[in-house]
């Protein structure tokens, strides 16, 4: 690293962990007396401010506990998938603070250039190993602090610094630009559910209304549990992180598992399958994606449910976006049990969901229209794959001294 420093990441920041308090606490951001708190929920590719709460600044026990411009926001608790996720922190509209299941990376920056650090830490290689260091519970994986904090990092002169993430930047910009195409794709689909079925506030008022139990051929059935010995080969195993807003993503990259043929039969996806997050932290719980055509025989993990619809009277596609929707996330957010950094649902409560029936031609002209609506998102995620591809090996370039 042409005779750069290394040094641990401790030695040139500290990581500080976040305030407590009960969910009756929150408050309106904006009321008195209150400050922002950010949570795992705003930990995305950027900030999300979308949905910030807010808590009366008596919980802000120390003044490091106040963020910063140019802190680093890294999930400390939740699935494993997702522990160690960071965000940078930029300039915010209100004083703001950071909830206990998120920590904060703030560089000492005498000898360490913030947006060095963010690009550094949010590094594959970085993630990958925050990850594996991660103390497991149910469900549920924490952040090694010491750990994370013995990581070595090297340490070029500052004015060195400050270019590699000028750099890096640039890229990062291009990725977003192309994030940012993809989200006015991903509305698309909502926009045309609005156009033919009316706001999701209002949708259940104005048609026929069932519950989703009296559309079901078979389920809601749990999913397969596996111990970790098992993993490695075999059969891929669709797990919670496979997808998102109603879209499996990366069936190429499932982790596999070894199954028995009797357990391959009975966890087994098919085409037009729908399966729901069952136990998720609270901003993850009953997301759902709509199962496609699938390359070889596939399973399902325990932490989610799977159902088939009776296709005489219900659209997979259809269904599954209703269950996006703000009127049946509300029902299953009400239904959610809720314990230490988790919550969960049952085979009842899915059943017991309220939706919509639409005549059937209906649900198949929007099933059409959405497909449609899914190839082009589907070219733009390759587009966007190829680029993080790209900025990966970016930043293993940088941080070796190869820029």
């Amino acid at each position: 690293m042409k005779g750069w420093e290394v040094a641990p990441l401790g030695d040139v920041a500290e990581l500080l962990r976040g305030i407590t308090f009960k969910p009756g606490d929150v408050v309106s951001v904006g009321s008195a007396q209150s400050v922002a708190c950010m949570r795992t929920k705003n930990v995305q590719a950027t900030l999300d401010v979308s949905d910030v709460w807010a808590v009366d600044e008596r919980f802000v026990r120390r003044p490091n506990q106040f963020l910063e411009a140019g802190d680093v926001l890294v999930s400390s608790a939740n699935s494993w998938n997702l522990v160690g996720k960071c965000c940078w922190i930029p300039e915010l509209p209100w004083r703001a603070t950071f909830g206990g299941f998120v920590s904060v990376l703030r560089s000492r920056r005498d000898r360490l250039y913030p947006r060095f650090l963010y690009h550094w830490f949010s590094s594959e290689s970085v993630q990958a190993n925050v990850r594996s260091f991660g103390n497991q519970t149910t469900n549920i994986s924490n952040l090694s602090a010491e750990r994370c904090l013995a990581l070595c990092l090297p340490l070029p002169p500052v004015p060195e610094q400050r270019r590699i993430a000028e750099v890096l930047d640039r890229a990062e910009a291009l990725r977003a630009k192309r994030r940012a195409a993809l989200a006015q794709v991903d509305g698309l689909t909502q926009a045309i559910f609005f156009e033919m079925f009316g706001d999701p506030e209002e949708v259940l008022r104005n048609w026929r209304r069932i519950t989703l139990e009296e559309v079901l051929e078979t389920g809601p059935q749990n999913g397969l549990y596996k111990p970790a010995s098992d993993y490695g080969s075999g059969t891929p195993i669709l797990r919670i992180d496979g997808f998102y807003d109603g879209i499996v993503t990366g069936l190429g990259t499932l982790k596999r598992v070894r199954v028995s043929a009797a357990e391959r039969g009975l966890y087994g996806l098919e085409p037009g399958d729908i399966v729901v997050n069952r136990v998720n932290s609270i901003e993850y719980l009953g997301k759902s994606a709509l199962i496609p055509t699938l390359g070889e025989p596939t399973v399902f993990e325990s932490n989610m449910m799977r159902f088939r619809l009776a296709r005489s009277s219900a659209n997979p596609r259809f269904i599954v976006q209703l269950l996006q929707s703000s009127a049946v996330r509300k029902q299953i957010l009400t239904r959610a049990k809720r314990a230490v950094n988790q919550a969960s649902v049952n085979q009842q409560d899915i059943k017991a969901l309220r939706v919509i029936l639409p005549p059937l031609p209906l649900q198949a002209e929007f099933a059409r229209r959405a497909a449609a609506v899914e190839r082009l998102n589907a070219v733009h995620r390759v587009s966007l794959a190829r680029l993080d591809a790209l900025f990966a090996s970016l930043q293993h370039r940088a941080f070796r001294g190869e820029l």
